[in-house]
């Protein structure tokens, strides 16, 4: 059977050398202009990712929103670890917090300027969680569990993925704020309030999941 295998594998090989590469024929006109048009902002991927694609974003967000229910459900029943590891040395505390700021700014931008820039929610959620991350790893588990609870960063976190979905509804029946000028803070009519929402969700469950971590591995 094995040489059925090779016989379909050397057929495979020679019809992509001998056969040409279908082309494909598209009108004269960008289609990158095009997108950055409709979504009236220049960053086409976030047009693509929050407007033309924006019903596989709502499932991706939904998606995130499992996985960290998942780690909560797969932990439950296991013993608190006893040793935490972090980091006691003053050196890499100093370096870390830098880090830490450092990325707590970079996250801030993504999320106001990331439909004017490379950028966005997803990635200025993976910035807010590295420096948290990184807060973790230098400070004690229990005043992060006590800041994570005294902002109610859960019930946060839960209210920015309803608004989020609510308002993804709400664009995927037609119904659009102003676009704006291009170019402009202000501009993209939904799209930055999508931004910023997913930056908040991502960073929030991802503080989430470290506290889950540290509780029951003890590590990151």
């Amino acid at each position: 059977m094995k040489w059925v295998y090779i016989a379909a594998g050397i057929a495979l090989y020679i019809k992509m050398l001998i056969l040409p590469n279908p082309q494909l024929h598209l009108p004269d006109f960008s289609i990158v202009e095009s997108i950055v048009k409709d979504g009236g902002i220049p960053n086409a991927v976030t047009v693509i990712i929050l407007r033309n694609r924006l019903y596989d974003t709502i499932f991706e967000v939904v998606v995130f929103t499992i996985a960290i229910m998942g780690a909560y459900f797969l932990l439950a029943n296991e013993r608190p670890s006893c040793a935490i590891y972090n980091f006691t040395d003053k050196p890499s505390i100093v370096l870390a917090r830098l880090g830490a700021t450092i990325a707590a700014l970079v996250s801030i931008e993504l999320a106001i300027r990331g439909h004017l820039s490379p950028g966005g929610g997803f990635a200025a959620g993976v910035a807010g969680g590295t420096a948290i991350g990184l807060i973790a790893i230098t400070s004690s588990p229990e005043w992060m569990q006590a800041v994570y609870q005294r902002w109610h960063a859960a019930t946060w976190e839960k209210v920015s993925v309803l608004v989020f979905i609510v308002l993804a509804v709400i664009t995927l029946a037609g119904v659009e704020l102003p676009h704006g000028e291009m170019g402009a803070l202000v501009s993209g009519g939904v799209i930055p309030l999508l931004n910023i929402l997913v930056a908040v969700k991502v960073a929030l469950g991802s503080w989430a999941v470290i506290l889950v971590f540290i509780r029951y591995r003890g590590l990151l």
